[in-house]
């Protein structure tokens, strides 16, 4: 789930790690649709070697989209899934490995928070359903219209849970669909493909950081490999900074807040249930034609670069005079273990500590201070040095009542500027008392018509001073009406009286929503024993009990920072409460914590969903363990309440509270249902058990006849993979049970599907090179990785140097000018005031605003020349143009002058094309092998016609005050 208001953050703070992500669209002709040819060199002027796919944060919107309508049924979602899947893969267009990983059965301090978020959604979908039905009875027997409520099953996303059918449907869905693009889709021909099903335990980013780091620790790594994950989790930065790789990309979705969401009654826009009115639908369409369609834009995706955040974090802890060396790649790790202080999936966040006050600036600010005295770093290798975070502890608990009391007065401002803007916009709304009418009637800017002349002066100001008076009279009448409820009382105070009470007050006069009470109250004194009594029900003097809630989360610290550096330390541990402590109760923790309990065992799947599901969802369950969650003789009824409170916690919104679950005793499930495993059928028993990665692969691939071979002599023994034949990866090969062979059908689990009559693709399964018991992989950079170009402006540009700084927008370090034609400067001399002073023409002009929304990101670069500064002599705008995701840069001109001179485009070709040949070599000649022949061929046809058009518009433009026009923005791939 990540960690919430993280990403919002960091992409504020840190601009330039974002870029938006350009895609190619397949075309049609004559009714035919034409795939993209996913061989061709990325659009994004950057080759990618693997794509690693969070299957969850893809099945989600797939099966329960917010912003378009619901698939139908279960077929319609698997072949949503599958597009999602294609449109990220023509996006990346990995060359080396796919791999796809699904949610398998979590640690169980993960299934703490899968347990709160499962019983929420049902909770909701109970009170959504009654809120339905409560306000469908008060439209319609106020005379409004509602259409006929829909009898339909609700798609329950609980189900996407391992251990579920749905799951296992899912599974055998994603087989087919990686046999079907191995043997039909050039773009994945020499593509290792990797499938992590749910039936492989671990959450699905931490099975791909096991591989990631399993697979730098053998020898046959190459460290330069670049990486892309898609997820829209924020904790993937944190783990992809983890892994110390130098190249490492996340793709995720652009997020658009507030997207208009159909009311839940009537389905029309523009207003929540609570606001339906029960009006009649309006006709869309002469005939209603348009009736049953819903606007629906195509959800876009960026880049998040972390090698660029990885330029802001070098920047930001620097640190000199330290009294031991510097080391960037050991300050990145104690960064990370500062952010899980404001939240993670597995503990609270500590009371003092909140993303959106700057708690991560607060912390980096009081580590630059601390470490001096620290004598070393925080962590190493995923390790924690308490004693030195002690420090860090205490000296956050100093400002922490001044944190909690700066937190009040924010709040307190933030609603009076909320209510002061509601007057505001209530007087706008209202408008003047009285208008006048005919000729002193206020008209629109431009309105041609003729005003009503006045025919009677005096009558008309008559009317004014009437419509005055009869405001001022109601208002004072509504005055003495109010003065009258309260007994002759001033306002100020509260009415007592029956009548007072009885009448609702209207929404618009309320000055401010109601807020829950908060009986802890932090920014007053005695805040700390307030806290406690009043979460934990415990004294403050109860010093026993303080220190066994600090040593729990101090483990949880290390349990958490050992998830993402080593792999699950322990699958049995959680952090048995639902509040924090204070950081100020950090004190003598260096000896809180020594070693998790070796060789732990994750639950079964079917044991998770009795762990995580409320008895709602039951119906997913076999008969007898529902009756578990249901009946009253179950002797873990306790664990299914069918109600349950929510703790806002200082917070405004339910979904931001803490639901109060009680905690599932692990001994005490296992012992109930060891009394119904033997009624499962041998389909649930085999859902119920753990199984392995399959690893896919072509025919063109070079390690296809190794496994080929496998699967001829029946070879049933543990085979390694020679490195050399797949990129340098290693691991174990086993055959599959159920396999995908070459040359056999490969049937389709959809019927809107056909069967894959000539199968190319071949299936066996991995698992990952295995380590010695203890073993550290070490968080360091490899001896032979190289570091990206810088993308940041150097902190010792010399001043000297006259040159603007132009900041890098996407992976093209070396992208040059756009070129402006004659009909851009007429825009420019239209829009632009011609009488500005100093700097230029254009010089203090904003870029457009289309910049903004597209790839250009404002830098905040403290005084530097604008990117867009030139004069317009040059014909030339030193900002990068703003693409659109349809559109293909390569096929734009980037002329670095008039006359079509084109040598910023060949540049731009030639590096372009050498990082994919170079991509290709590393990745043993994957593409097709006439690639540089036919780009040669027509580079050198277009050259001609360049050559030729620009000896043409010579004589063209003798004499005139204007550059050539550009060269042509299109050049034929095909």
């Amino acid at each position: 789930m990540g960690v919430p208001a993280f990403f919002r953050w960091l992409s504020r703070k840190y601009p330039s790690i974002i870029v938006h992500c350009v895609e190619e669209k397949g075309k049609e002709c004559n009714g035919v649709r034409i795939p993209v040819d996913t061989t061709k060199p990325n659009p994004n002027e950057v080759e990618f070697d693997n794509l690693y796919l969070d299957m969850n944060g893809i099945i989600h919107p797939c099966t329960h989209p917010e912003d378009k309508p619901a698939p139908k049924n279960e077929d319609e979602m698997m072949v949503a899934i599958f597009e999602y899947i294609d449109r990220l893969f023509n996006i990346v267009r990995p060359r080396r490995v796919l791999y796809m990983a699904i949610d398998g059965v979590a640690p169980r301090a993960k299934m703490n928070q899968q347990r709160s978020r499962r019983f929420r959604a049902s909770k909701e979908g109970v009170e959504l359903a009654e809120e339905k039905h409560r306000m469908r009875e008060e439209i319609i027997q106020r005379g409004g219209y509602l259409p006929p409520e829909e009898i339909k099953e609700r798609f329950d996303s609980n189900c996407i849970t391992p251990g579920t059918e749905f799951m296992d449907n899912l599974a055998h869905c994603l087989r087919y669909y990686i046999a079907d693009r191995l043997s039909n889709d050039p773009g994945w021909k020499n593509v290792t493909v990797f499938l992590s099903d749910a039936s492989v335990p671990g959450e699905g980013e931490h099975k791909i950081m096991d591989f990631i780091r399993r697979q730098r620790a053998q020898p046959n790594h190459d460290p330069n490999t670049h990486h892309c994950l898609c997820g829209a989790d924020a904790d993937l930065i944190m783990l992809g900074l983890a892994t110390h790789e130098p190249n490492f990309t996340i793709i995720r979705e652009e997020f658009k807040p507030n997207k208009p969401r159909p009311c839940a009654l009537c389905g029309q826009m523009g207003h929540e249930i609570k606001e339906c009115q029960g009006t009649a639908r309006e006709k869309k369409g002469e005939h209603d034609e348009f009736a049953e369609t819903m606007p629906v834009s195509e959800q876009e995706f960026i880049f998040i670069r972390l090698c660029v955040l990885r330029e802001y974090l070098a920047r930001e802890l620097t640190m000199a005079s330290l009294p031991f060396p510097f080391d960037f790649e050991r300050s990145v790790d104690d960064w990370v273990f500062m952010c899980f202080f404001v939240g993670n999936d597995f503990l609270p966040h500590l009371p003092s500590l909140e993303i959106r006050e700057g708690a991560i600036d607060r912390l980096v600010n009081i580590y630059k201070t601390v470490v001096h005295k620290t004598g070393g770093y925080l962590t190493q290798n995923g390790y924690v040095n308490l004693e030195r975070v002690e420090m860090i502890m205490q000296a956050v608990g100093v400002a922490e009542d001044n944190i909690f009391k700066k937190r009040k007065e924010d709040d307190e401002s933030f609603k009076r500027r909320q209510k002061e803007k509601k007057k505001r916009m209530k007087l706008e709304q209202q408008g003047p008392a009285y208008l006048t009418t005919g000729q002193f009637a206020p008209h629109a800017l431009g309105r041609r018509g003729q005003p009503e002349p006045v025919h009677n002066a005096r009558h008309q100001a008559f009317n004014m001073r009437m419509q005055n008076m009869e405001q001022h009279n109601r208002d004072a009448a509504q005055s003495l009406k109010a003065m009258m409820r309260n007994s002759g009382n001033s306002s100020a105070g509260p009415s007592n009286s029956s009548e007072s009470r009885g009448v609702k007050r209207p929404a618009d006069d309320s000055d401010s929503e109601p807020e829950p009470e908060d009986n802890v109250r932090l920014w007053e004194e005695g805040w700390k024993q307030r806290y406690y009594k009043t979460k934990f029900d415990v004294d403050v003097s109860d010093d026993g009990f303080r220190k066994k809630v600090v040593q729990s989360y101090v483990e949880g610290l290390c349990w958490v920072l050992r998830y993402y550096y080593q792999g699950c330390a322990s699958w049995k541990w959680y952090f048995p409460f639902h509040y924090a402590p204070f950081a100020s109760d950090f004190k003598d923790i260096s000896e809180m914590f020594k070693e998790f309990e070796k060789e732990t065992k994750p639950f079964k799947p079917l044991e998770q969903l009795m762990g995580v599901f409320p008895a709602a969802s039951g119906n997913f369950l076999p008969p007898t363990w529902r009756n578990l969650m249901s009946s009253p003789d179950s002797s873990i009824i306790d664990f299914y309440p069918d109600d349950f409170a929510i703790d806002l916690n200082g917070k405004k919104y339910a979904w931001q509270g803490v639901a109060l679950l009680p905690f599932v005793d692990e001994r005490r499930l296992r012992a109930a249902l060891a009394d119904v495993y033997g009624d499962l059928t041998p389909e649930e028993t085999k859902r119920n058990s753990l199984g392995s990665d399959v690893l896919f692969l072509s025919k063109s691939h070079p390690l296809f006849d190794f496994i080929h071979e496998l699967y001829r002599t029946e070879s049933h023994e543990d085979t390694e993979i020679p490195p050399e034949l797949c990129h340098g990866i290693q691991g174990i090969l086993n055959l599959d049970d159920n396999p995908i062979l070459p040359d056999k059908t490969v049937q389709s689990p959809i019927p809107m599907l056909r069967d894959i009559t000539q199968n190319s693709s071949i299936g066996v399964k991995f698992k990952d090179p295995q380590y010695a018991d203890g073993f550290v992989f070490k968080a360091a950079l490899l001896p032979a990785a190289k570091i990206p170009n810088k993308v940041l402006k150097p902190g010792d540009w010399e001043k000297s140097n006259r040159e603007p700084w132009r900041p890098q927008l996407g992976f093209n370090p070396n992208r040059q000018q756009a070129h402006l034609d004659q009909s851009a400067f007429r825009a420019l001399d239209h829009n632009m005031n011609r009488n500005q002073h100093g700097g230029g023409q254009y010089s203090n002009t904003p870029p457009p605003g289309s910049y903004h929304r597209g790839n250009y990101r404002s830098h905040h670069g403290g005084g530097h020349q604008p990117a867009y500064q030139h004069s317009r002599q040059t014909g030339l705008l030193g900002a990068p143009p703003s693409f659109h995701p349809s559109h293909n840069p390569r096929q734009q001109s980037y002329g670095g002058g008039g006359g079509g001179g084109g040598h910023g485009w060949d540049r731009a070709m030639q590096q372009q094309q050498s990082a994919y040949q170079q991509n290709m070599n590393r990745g043993g000649g994957a593409g097709p092998g006439n690639y540089q022949q036919r780009y040669d061929n027509r580079r050198d046809d277009w050259q001609d016609r360049r050559d030729n058009r620009g000896q043409h518009h010579q004589g063209y433009n003798s004499g005139r005050g204007f550059p050539l026009p550009p060269p042509s923005r299109r050049y034929n791939w095909n």
